[in-house]
């Protein structure tokens, strides 16, 4: 249920993982899900406790992107910086190196520091023309730097880049885009009230006149 809900309903999948904890509070998988639940709810402290007890328990290294993260949330890039440079980077998967880049970009933005976020996400995985799971994600995460910079023509390039590689829509990426090409979207749903309410206005005038 967890699983399920965390996208939609992150406050249902929160109460869910509750439940779970008290079934079963020694189980590796429910204190993992019980962590992305905190996590999806910005309860960072009880994220981060969470997966530092699935960690002990299994002695995985996957969680360690997420739980820098944490660190971010919890206002302590410097922390985060220091866990990109960890040993366990490199027991990372490509993914999980990947999105322990990202973490360590944000973490310097978190900073202030834009040209060391910018250079943080310059990697072979940045330039590869092979659509990956994170290529997307990493491609916007560049664009959006670039363009807190004020590199608006790269930027551009970039967020282009990261609509091609979005096929499932995990960013916003074309309508920043958009924003960008000053493209303004209209809800035609809107446009069509806004005409039957000028339509029923023209015709109540038309009936007042009749009467008069």
């Amino acid at each position: 249920m967890v699983a399920r809900l965390i996208d939609e309903d992150p406050e249902g999948a929160y109460g869910y993982s509750k439940v779970a904890l008290r079934l079963a509070s020694r189980v590796a998988a429910v204190r993992e899900a019980a962590g992305f639940a905190a996590y999806a709810n910005q309860k960072y402290s009880e994220a981060l406790a969470e997966f530092r007890a699935a960690r002990r328990m299994t002695g995985n290294v996957d969680l360690w992107p997420v739980m820098a993260d944490c660190e971010r949330g919890l206002g302590r890039p410097e922390k985060a910086l220091e866990m990109a440079g960890a040993p366990e980077v490199h027991k990372l998967d490509k993914a999980g190196q990947v999105e322990m880049r990202l973490v360590a970009a944000g973490a310097r933005r978190d900073m202030g520091q834009l040209d060391a976020a910018i250079v943080t996400l310059q990697s072979p995985e940045l330039a590869s023309s092979s659509v990956q799971p994170w290529t997307a994600r990493l491609r916007y995460a560049y664009a959006d730097a670039l363009l807190a910079a004020g590199r608006e023509g790269e930027a551009r390039e970039w967020f282009a880049k990261a609509v091609e590689a979005d096929r499932d829509g995990s960013t916003d990426a074309s309508d920043r885009l958009a924003e960008l090409d000053g493209v303004e979207f209209v809800d035609a749903l809107d446009e069509d009230e806004e005409d039957d309410e000028s339509r029923g206005g023209a015709e109540g005038g038309a009936d007042d006149r009749d009467e008069d």
